[in-house]
């Protein structure tokens, strides 16, 4: 068969026969191909949706304690804060101020994380 299709494109002409004409084609056909056996082979995504079911329950179940773990580590941060900034004010240095800001907007962070996080993964916490 392939013999075939050689001596068809002999006999239309050396034009026909260059390379890059060669070239263009073997590409269309290898592309084609390429695109029939891809549509053939998407089958059935049912397996990946209930992986991502079970994945998505389990997930679920770690939230209530990410947001407990959330709220000990801002209070975690607000004490160890609160010493650095009782000693930088007894030390009298000059960015208490900026210490306490950071401080601050840090505990304020963690809070507002633990009380996002159960809605963004959908669950009542």
């Amino acid at each position: 068969m392939i013999q075939k299709i050689k001596n068809k494109f002999m006999s239309m002409g050396k034009s026909l026969c260059s390379s890059q004409r060669m070239k263009t084609m073997a590409l269309m056909l290898a592309v084609g191909t390429t695109a029939a056996f891809a549509q053939n082979a998407a089958g059935d995504y049912s397996a990946g949706t209930t992986a991502l079911g079970t994945v998505t329950t389990e997930i679920a179940k770690y939230i209530p304690y990410v947001v407990k773990l959330c709220y000990a580590i801002a209070g975690i941060v607000a004490v160890v804060g609160a010493i650095s900034v009782y000693i930088k004010m007894n030390n009298e240095e000059q960015d208490v101020k900026k210490s306490i800001m950071m401080i601050v907007g840090a505990c304020i962070f963690l809070v507002a994380a633990a009380q996002a996080l159960p809605l963004f993964f959908g669950v009542g916490a």
